[in-house]
């Protein structure tokens, strides 16, 4: 592995995309600290300080790990990609319910270009929409319990705020789209990694203040702890990625076509169905929907609804609960908006293909949705464990959510796929050009052999 890092900076294409995309990612974080005009940071920073003592700051806290801490220093990222994310999700959904669209996304290359581009009008429709109502709650100093947060409140502060905020989103968008064309990677998905390992030095340290080694009066874990933590993630980021890759091969022949004198087709392959199809999207949709009474109890001041919400405060039993059970339905939900078995029994039949055993057709078709359907559940139940064992470690070792957060949720989904895909896309140059990859498996082989 050390070799292939060293043979990364042999190759001037690939050390170039490299360091091309290392350069946008430093710009994005010297973005997240930019303030926005008008914004008394020390009075919000003493707010949110506060509020992420209460359950109210679980939504927050979510969107301050996808806009890497700009949210709450309310930066000109502060939105992060999160309205980019909305918008290629909503995209993606009215993609499999509007026929116009459905029929756009067949078209190769143009149609996706089209896609994209309502992609990106959606982006900035949501940034403004989002930007104005934030500006409009920045100047209720009832919200921030009497703290005046903005200096000068009215409208040309909201204009100020929303030009400013969408313009941040903007510029992000395109940092991606850059790092997608001219770097390594996937740009979105970096840059939201980029957002989430920015929290690891602020973990580390609060991890280091509860070990104490230099003051052991002071200590609340102790060295067994601490051990047992480092084998529970690196067991867990073990998990993470044997479901990750996890897939089911489908074996596909192809029949063979003689067309004049040359014969196509004949030969076998196979067609993967990933364990875990829906990625970490139910985890976001759950997490949408199970804090929503938390932040509605806080301009509701109904005594019934009060209480219901403190029932749904993360770490309690009947927030774990439902928590898993929406996020095994959105995991079911979100694989068959993504995953159509008509259209890739359909596409099989039009090359020559079949799977051995099963007519091509609508029986194909019905055994690729038995398969995904079974092999949807294990990762389901996966990523419904690994979403509230946060909670429960936060819970039985009494550290910090901060720190807990590493061995599971959102963003240690986000980190393993985004490393992986972009490890194998770094080794797919490294092959093309004859240098050994992250793993020697011709050498496994031979020796095996």
């Amino acid at each position: 592995m050390l070799q292939a890092f060293v043979n990364i900076v042999k190759i001037p294409d690939l050390r170039k995309k490299i360091f091309f995309t290392l350069g946008l990612i430093a710009v994005y974080r010297i973005g997240t600290y930019i303030p926005t005009p008008g914004i008394d940071g020390a009075k919000l920073a003493q707010f949110f300080a506060n509020l992420a003592q209460t359950s109210g700051g679980a939504l927050f806290g979510i969107m301050n790990m996808f806009s890497g801490g700009a949210i709450s220093r309310l930066t000109i990222f502060a939105l992060g990609i999160m309205p980019y994310i909305s918008s290629s999700i909503i995209i993606q959904l009215l993609t499999a319910v509007i026929p116009a669209l459905e029929k756009l996304a067949k078209e190769g290359e143009a149609g996706h270009k089209k896609i994209v581009q309502y992609t990106r009008y959606g982006t900035i429709i949501l940034s403004v929409i989002q930007s104005f109502f934030i500006a409009m709650w920045l100047e209720n100093p009832d919200r921030f319990n009497g703290l005046q947060i903005v200096q000068f409140p009215g409208w040309s502060f909201r204009i100020l705020t929303v030009i400013t905020l969408t313009s941040g989103t903007a510029f992000i968008m395109w940092l991606g789209e850059q790092i997608q064309e001219y770097g390594i990677g996937n740009g979105m998905s970096l840059i939201i990694t980029a957002g989430i390992v920015s929290r690891i030095p602020t973990a580390l340290y609060q991890l280091w203040a509860l070990f104490s080694p230099f003051a052991p009066e002071k200590a609340q874990l102790g060295p067994f702890t601490l051990i047992l933590m480092i084998v529970m993630l690196v067991a867990v980021v073990v998990a993470v990625i044997v479901v990750t890759q996890g897939q089911r091969k489908i074996p596909v022949q192809y029949a063979k076509r003689v067309v004049g004198r040359k014969v196509y087709g004949g030969q076998s392959t196979f067609l993967p169905l990933r364990v875990n199809q829906a990625g970490v999207i139910p985890i976001i949709f759950a997490q949408s929907i199970i804090l929503f009474p938390a932040t509605i109890a806080g301009f509701v001041p109904h005594k019934g609804f009060q209480d219901f919400a403190m029932a749904l405060t993360k770490g309690e039993w009947l927030y774990n609960s439902i928590y898993a059970l929406l996020i095994m339905f959105f995991a079911y939900f979100y694989t068959a908006i993504t995953f159509n078995p008509i259209d890739i029994s359909d596409n099989m039949k039009k090359y020559g293909g079949f799977v051995p055993g099963i007519r091509p057709g609508r029986q194909t078709a019905e055994y690729l949705d038995f398969i995904m359907t079974r092999i949807t559940f294990p990762g389901a139940v996966f990523l419904a464990l690994i979403a509230v064992f946060p909670s429960i470690i936060s819970g039985w070792l009494k550290i910090p959510y901060l720190v807990a957060s590493f061995f599971g949720g959102t963003g240690l989904l986000i980190i393993v796929g985004v490393m992986l895909d972009t490890m194998k896309q770094i080794e797919s140059h490294l092959l093309m050009r004859h240098y050994e990859g992250f793993m020697k498996k011709g050498k496994l082989k031979a020796r095996m052999s």
